[in-house]
């Protein structure tokens, strides 16, 4: 009973050693897909990242001084761009107003006729460009999440990995069990001889 019962739980392990195998060569193809579809999109969109001359603030260093000069073909250079340049040229320029905002105030001010022509015109203007901003900016943070689902996907691999591994060496330890286990008692189960004496 012993013998089977130590049978049936390396056998176990060795399946989930390999169930974790194909599991762990499905997430490192997940990675390695998203990994170069981010870049291959972004790589497309041509966008060069800020060089410390465009960083106003000791922020703006701190999350894209890392990156100046360089071409944006990463999420993490993604997320830094959308948070920290385009979001704070949108809020100068708003003076901190939503797009939310500004539109409904475009709204209010074209419906009016004794309105100020220039400032619903430069009104239209703003909120065109906060529209862009904001396109561009969920844009750029869809790449940035790709990119870190991507990144989860390869550490998930690395831990499949290593879990089957694991089951791998105790299945086979549990199998040699068994078999030393079953010699040991067909040994015991022997007749012993005596010794004949003359």
């Amino acid at each position: 009973m012993r013998k089977t019962l130590d049978k049936l739980i390396s056998w176990t392990g060795l399946l989930l050693a390999v169930v974790l195998l194909v599991a762990g060569g499905l997430l490192t193809y997940a990675h390695s897909f998203v990994a170069n579809q981010v870049e291959q999109q972004l790589s497309q969109q041509d966008i060069t990242m800020p060089g410390a001359a465009a960083l106003e603030t000791q922020d703006q260093k701190d999350a894209l001084l890392q990156y100046a000069g360089q071409k944006m073909t990463t999420g993490d250079q993604a997320k830094a761009f959308a948070d920290h340049y385009i979001l704070v040229h949108m809020n100068a320029a708003s003076n901190n107003r939503t797009y939310e905002e500004v539109s409904g105030d475009f709204m209010k001010m074209s419906k009016d006729p004794n309105a100020d022509q220039a400032k619903v015109a430069e009104l239209g203007q703003l909120r065109q460009t906060l529209f862009m901003g904001n396109t561009l900016r969920g844009l750029l943070l869809n790449a940035y999440a790709f990119g870190t689902m991507g990144t989860i996907a390869l550490y998930a691999a690395i831990g499949a990995f290593v879990a089957a591994g694991v089951f791998l060496v105790l299945g086979l330890l549990g199998l040699r069990h068994a078999k030393t286990a079953e010699d040991l008692r067909s040994v015991s189960a022997e007749p012993r001889r005596v010794p004949q004496t003359a």
